[in-house]
């Protein structure tokens, strides 16, 4: 049996920013992934300038040229309708998860950390704080960070599911060929591709990564959305289709309980309107590990979640901001206030864009937005805002 201070669930970027944040603090940690690295994950790899600002701080990482490719243009639509163009925005970037999450693994091991990839967690013992691999290997903890994605083990230990199946979202993608783009090549957003959600097509320069994600109980036939976006954008059929749940914007208010914590996906740290998702994991990972550590140092690992549930406030005040939000883009009675205003209006773009970038936050968006409704919109995404 192995004695650490922090185990970490989970090698993505959550995983590898709290494992690399608990090595600096001078903890032994244990970080444990199912799969060997490096490895497959259905993301559309969008790295935003929230997110470039966490690479640094945790990882003291650059946006290394060819690894991430930057984008300075959007094309933005919805349905049949052309809701402009936005060019020379705040840049964001493009990245491949197999070579990214290669490298923010490397670096947690780097640190520190004692590699566990390849390993699939059997049994998790809160009681005990311990928990068994595969092979009848026990390691006990005095934290753990749960950092294992959307349909977390570690959560299912704490709260008996991993996430609530009538709010939880999914998501559709595939690797069409690269369309051999440069820094010009406009990235596009297809506003209710499926309801309640979006679709998203990012040319990268090794493929195309074209999906389409929208609210689970929303979308009973999600393929048949993902062949009418692939005709829409004259894609042939054929290719490997990739299917995940995802923690639509449902963050959760407990994001762990005592000693165990969760972070990223298990937690819910998802932006329901964006689908940004790397820059609170990275973030989240890193809080997790530093209020583990500052519970550690006091002698009370028992105070770990309080610690983390106080830090991770504005993540979770940021979500419910978006979720306010999101009726107006998704709900089918108010879509045509939101196509109005967002065709008409560069502002709004911008704003889009810059939320993206980090520039400005959702309450500086909520102003713009509400501010341009009328009445009876205002008074129905009040109502509906509560209901999904």
């Amino acid at each position: 049996m192995q004695d650490f201070d922090i185990i970490i669930i989970g090698a993505g970027p959550a995983g590898a920013g709290a494992a690399v944040t608990a090595r600096k603090k001078g903890l032994s940690v244990a970080l444990i992934d199912k799969a060997a690295f490096p490895r497959a994950k259905l993301c559309g790899g969008l790295v935003t300038g929230r997110c470039a600002g966490h690479l640094k701080e945790v990882f003291d990482l650059d946006l290394i040229p060819g690894l991430f490719e930057p984008r300075r243009n959007f094309e933005f639509h919805l349905g049949e309708q052309d809701l402009g163009r936005l060019d020379d925005v705040p840049p964001v970037y493009l990245t491949m998860r197999w070579d990214f999450d290669r490298l923010l693994h490397a670096r947690a091991l780097r640190a520190g950390a004692q590699d566990f990839s390849g390993r699939r967690v059997e049994t998790i013992d809160p009681g005990n704080d311990s928990i068994t691999l595969d092979g009848d290997e026990t390691l006990r903890y005095r934290v753990l960070i749960g950092a294992d994605g959307v349909q977390s083990i570690v959560a299912k230990s704490l709260f008996g599911r991993a996430f609530d199946p009538e709010k939880v979202g999914f998501a559709l993608e595939i690797e069409a060929p690269s369309e051999t783009p440069d820094d010009s090549t406009p990235l596009r957003i297809d506003f209710a591709a499926a309801e309640w959600g979006y679709g998203w097509s990012f040319p990268k320069s090794r493929a195309t990564t074209v999906g389409l994600g929208g609210l689970h109980t929303h979308n009973s036939d999600m393929a048949a959305h993902l062949s009418a976006y692939r005709q829409k954008l004259d894609l042939p059929e054929g290719k490997t289709v990739k299917g995940h749940f995802l923690p639509f914007g449902e963050a959760k208010k407990r994001p762990g309980r005592g000693n165990v914590l969760l972070a990223g996906d298990a937690a819910g740290f998802v932006d329901p309107l964006t689908g940004e998702g790397i820059g609170y994991a990275i973030q989240s990972g890193a809080m997790a590990a530093e209020t583990g550590a500052r519970a550690i140092r006091e002698g009370r690992p028992i105070l770990a979640e309080s610690y983390y549930r106080a830090a991770t406030r504005p993540i979770r005040a940021d979500i419910a901001q978006a979720r306010m939000l999101r009726p107006l883009m998704f709900s089918r009675r108010l879509q045509p206030f939101f196509a109005r205003s967002f065709a008409a209006s560069r502002s709004l773009k911008r704003a889009y864009m810059d939320l993206l970038a980090g520039d400005i936050g959702y309450p500086v968006v909520l102003m713009r937005v509400l501010g341009r409704l009328p009445a009876v919109a205002l008074r129905h995404l009040r109502a509906r805002s509560g209901q999904v």
